[in-house]
């Protein structure tokens, strides 16, 4: 089944500010609670072929920035991979190598999803991300995307902090190298919460020890033990580092370079010569590893306890136990 057609998941949507269903008409979509503010004809317009559901009165985003850059995307040429895609294939694999923890633990996802068409939502699925294609092949999951730019592998356009779904309505969330570029990682990750099933489940990697890379749209980072208590209401089934001190120390050179040559080209140069620095992510040990990671990833499932404080302070694995 895979990625599936807007015209499929018309009766999911909600209106971001009030949650209720969404009616099309005259060109766009609006809310069919006659008490909110978009409840006016088109309050939500259709840029391209994406539905743009977004509260913008309560968003950072812009609403006539993000129309033009959907408008882009729909005349520019698809490149669901991004930077990686564009590059020679060797040349790819040294920029970004496969990304094998995640295409590790998306197999356990898709293994552990229920039934025989469940539903998955990627938060911020513009493109397809480093080693989660699995989702998009799997012929038995429904999966829905969206991000804030319209792509080849999404059907609206959101912010996560209001994503425009019912409550319950998905089986699993996937969030990749997103929770780092919205304002409230907290409120979105409430968000994933509210939109999944009692048991579902949810799939995170987020920077820890990373250089800014996407500017003003760059906000924050977690360690091993932040990045658990941010998913403080799932039972854990996995986490860990997804790139260690290798990684970390690369992207530190890279930007290094960067600061003293006034180069970024300058910088990726000395990346794609230096990818060797990856490989002493094999040899340090799990514990030494937490505590230096480039990313981190969890996966939980959905649950009605909530870690306490108490708890998170025992939770810590890294190297410093003892100290």
């Amino acid at each position: 089944m895979a990625l599936v057609e807007l015209h499929r998941i018309r009766h999911l949507l909600a209106c971001p500010r009030c949650r209720s269903p969404l009616a099309e008409a005259d060109g766009g979509f609006h809310c069919t609670s006659a008490g909110c503010p978009y409840h006016a004809s088109a309050g939500f317009p259709v840029s391209g072929k994406w539905p743009v559901l977004v509260d913008f009165e309560r968003s950072i985003l812009n609403r006539e920035a993000l129309m033009v850059e959907a408008d882009r995307a729909a005349l520019t040429r698809p490149n669901p991979g991004g930077r990686a895609n564009r590059l020679p294939r060797a040349l790819g694999r040294i920029w970004k190598p496969p990304n094998r923890v995640a295409a590790r633990n998306i197999d356990l996802l898709l293994r552990s999803l229920p039934g025989l068409a469940p539903r998955l939502l990627v938060v911020g699925g513009a493109t397809v991300g480093n080693g989660v294609g699995a989702v998009y092949r799997d012929p038995r999951v429904e999966v829905i995307g969206f991000d804030i730019v319209g792509s080849p592998v999404t059907q609206f356009i959101a912010d996560a902090h209001q994503i425009p779904l019912p409550a319950a309505s998905v089986d699993a969330v996937l969030v990749q190298a997103v929770l780092e570029h919205v304002l409230d990682p907290a409120l979105v990750v409430a968000e994933i919460h509210r939109v999944l099933k009692d048991g579902g489940l949810v799939y995170a990697e987020t920077p820890f020890l990373q250089q800014v890379h996407a500017g003003a749209y760059d906000f924050t980072r977690y360690t091993a033990s932040g990045h658990r208590y941010l998913f403080r209401r799932f039972e854990e089934l996995a986490a860990g580092p997804v790139a260690g001190p290798g990684t970390q120390l690369l992207w530190s050179t890279d930007h290094l370079v960067r600061g003293l040559t006034r180069s970024a080209l300058a910088g990726r140069a000395v990346r794609g010569l230096m990818c060797w620095l990856r490989a002493f992510d094999r040899l340090i040990p799990a514990t030494y590893a937490a505590d230096n990671a480039s990313a981190l990833y969890f996966m939980g499932r959905k649950s009605d306890r909530e870690m306490t404080a108490q708890e998170i302070v025992r939770y810590y694995r890294g190297a410093q136990r003892s100290v």
